[in-house]
């Protein structure tokens, strides 16, 4: 059994692809299908000194493989959830987070469908 699996509710992990990573919160691990249920905190992109973070936080759960999610480690979440829970609380839901966050999500998909000539890694991950 993959280490990943060892995920517990509340945990938070990490997805990373390119200069950006997605912190979330286990909801809960689908062992049988091999997913991780997750809810968004933050995107962040580390081309910026400091590093640019939008707020997830009232964007959708999101099912991925859970081999593609690594542990967070507390040190490099809690600095940049800092930044965030200064803000004020948003009125409604924020479109271009969402935005940001489908465009992380489909780059991602098409690196891991380039990556293996076009075999299609997730849906394999997921079987």
């Amino acid at each position: 059994m993959d280490i990943s699996f060892n995920f517990q509710p509340g945990q938070i992990v990490s997805l990373e692809h390119g200069h950006r990573n997605l912190y979330a919160e286990v909801i809960q691990v689908v062992v049988s299908r091999q997913l991780c249920w997750v809810r968004p905190w933050l995107l962040v992109a580390f081309t910026h000194e400091p590093p640019l973070v939008t707020d997830l936080r009232d964007a959708s759960d999101l099912f991925w493989p859970v081999n593609l999610f690594r542990p967070a480690l507390d040190t490099e979440v809690i600095t940049l959830l800092s930044q965030v829970l200064a803000k004020d609380p948003k009125a409604e839901p924020d479109s271009v987070a969402n935005q940001q966050l489908n465009q992380f999500i489909h780059q991602l998909w098409q690196a891991s469908q380039e990556g293996l000539g076009g075999e299609n890694k997730i849906l394999k991950a997921a079987k």
